[in-house]
């Protein structure tokens, strides 16, 4: 192939998007860019969700709570799709798991599995402050 001055063609390899941060539910304000560092548990769980390969490009889709505090995974739930109900479960298995105080921040990307009016009122319920990155900006949910 070199002497012929050949190059192979690599196909480019599929990578499932988990953010589909254009859709009309409405975002909540980043409260996270006052808020320093948390100094106990329970004071602000991060959340995102994951792809995880499977054959024949397939994929199951993974969906995490994690306290920023203990940086310890407080609820998680997989799926073979990424739709709301994905992350309801996580949450409500962190709900029930670790019965946070009023007051906890839940910040996460602008996904629209994040901004449904199931996930909202869940929330809402638990006296969860929703709080979700800045359009464009990777590094406000790089936890």
């Amino acid at each position: 192939m070199e002497e012929m001055g050949l190059v192979a063609i690599q196909p480019r390899s599929f990578k499932p998007r988990t953010t589909d941060s254009r859709h009309k539910l409405g975002y909540s304000p980043n409260l996270l860019l006052d808020f320093g560092q948390p100094t106990a548990i329970n004071q602000l769980w991060v959340g995102d969700i994951t792809y995880i390969p499977l054959v024949a490009r397939e994929y199951l889709y993974l969906a995490m709570l994690m306290d920023q505090y203990s940086r310890r995974i407080v609820a998680w739930d997989l799926r073979d799709n990424m739709q709301e109900g994905l992350v309801l479960a996580a949450l409500r298995s962190a709900i029930v798991s670790r019965q946070p105080s009023c007051g906890l921040i839940h910040h996460t990307d602008r996904g629209g599995q994040y901004a449904g009016t199931a996930y909202r009122k869940l929330l809402e319920r638990a006296r969860i402050q929703q709080s979700m990155s800045r359009a464009d900006n990777c590094y406000d949910n790089a936890f």
